[in-house]
Order: C-alpha cells, then structure tokens, then sequence
C-alpha cells in the first residue's frame, strides 16, 4: 500500500516535498515512481528511483528543479519539487514496481502498485 501526501496550493517560484510513504511487503519494491496528471493531458512520469541502487530517472520538464530520494529505513520516497511553475499544477501520484526488470520503468505501465493522489496547485 502506499500513501502520498504533502500536496497544496503553493506560488510560482516556491518549494514543495511530496512523500510516499509504503507499508505491506515493502521488500519487494524494486522501483519507485512519481506521476502527474493535469487535467487533460496524459500521466507522465516525472521521476523514478530504483529501491536498491538508487539510481534515478528524471523527465526533461523537471530536471534540476525536482530531486527524488529514499530513505529505506521509513519505506518512503520522496520529491523534492523546487523552483515551482504554474505548469507544474497536476495530482501527483505515487507508483511501485514490485518485480524485477532491465531498467527503471518510465511508465505507467511500468508500475503495478498506486497510490492516491495529492494535488500540487501553482497559483502565478
């Protein structure tokens, strides 16, 4: 199971931390994934992480503006969502992969377990 949280209404510019937090058999979390999904447009993947190595993917949009980590003690990921812009504005979602693959899935499709999701809203 795994809950998100740390969603609000923020301004153009600022900082935010989203957490997902994972319980249940957590051991077999290979990878992590953050989504978004703004109101019409397609759920992309905006960061991954692979539970073990910790090596991550980043999308293009978000790259040196969000940083995704884990701390495998708390079963939590996180995102560290900085420099904040109204295109921003989605639910964020929180996904894991519990089976092996080659590489750090970018997908939806990549992922079998989800969590809720948390709205980010970016007010300009």
């Amino acid at each position: 199971q795994l809950q998100a949280s740390g969603g609000g209404l923020v301004q153009d510019g600022d900082a935010l931390r989203l957490s997902c937090a994972a319980s249940g058999r957590t051991s077999s979390n290979y990878h992590m994934g953050w989504f978004r999904q703004a109101p019409g447009k397609e759920r992309e993947c905006v960061a991954a992480v692979n539970w073990n190595s910790g090596s991550t993917y980043y999308a293009d949009s978000v790259k040196g503006r969000f940083t995704i980590s884990r701390d495998n003690a708390k079963n939590t990921v996180y995102l560290q969502m900085n420099s904040l812009k109204p295109e921003d504005t989605a639910v964020y979602s929180c996904a894991a992969r519990t089976s092996r693959t080659l590489g750090l899935p970018t997908t939806a499709l990549g992922y079998n377990y989800w969590g809720q999701g948390t709205l980010v809203t970016v007010s300009s």
